[in-house]
């Protein structure tokens, strides 16, 4: 019996479930912060990746992130024009520039790595079923696509 299968007999899917999810949110954490970024951060790059925004826009975009000490993503948005990544564009709207393009490609490159390393020995039967038994999971458990609660 490899060892593997005899950890899997040893702990219920709900051990796995939270094992991997700390394991996946810690290697994201650290690629970010190896490129000196936060998830807003990161969040905010890709959202002006499509193009120039409003910050309402931005905010309403993070708006499953906002907390109560935090109701905006201004001042996310201020340091990344600090930085030089983005820039004003007009009265409220932002735009990444070639910096900031840039460090959003070297970032992407970075979180691709990571995530190919997570699913490294994995096929993609196996990646696809996996992720089909927790939406089958989540149903059982009432969850349904059209009141998606976001992430969690």
């Amino acid at each position: 019996m490899n060892a593997s299968r005899g950890a899997a007999d040893r702990h219920p899917i709900g051990y796995w479930l939270k094992l991997v999810d700390r394991l996946i949110d810690q290697s994201f954490d650290a690629v970010l912060g190896s490129a000196a970024v936060t998830p807003r951060h990161w969040q905010i790059l890709n959202l002006l990746e499509d193009g120039p925004a409003t910050y309402a826009q931005i905010d309403d975009e993070a708006a499953l992130y906002l907390a109560p000490h935090m109701p905006t993503v201004r001042p996310v948005v201020d340091d990344l024009c600090s930085r030089g990544w983005a820039a004003p564009v007009g009265p409220d709207r932002v735009a990444l520039t070639e910096t900031g393009v840039k460090a959003l490609s070297d970032i992407q490159s970075r979180v691709v790595a990571d995530r190919q390393r997570v699913t490294e020995g994995i096929t993609d039967d196996e990646y696809r079923a996996t992720v089909e038994v927790l939406a089958r999971m989540a149903t059982n458990l009432g969850w349904r696509e059209e009141r998606d609660m976001g992430p969690v």
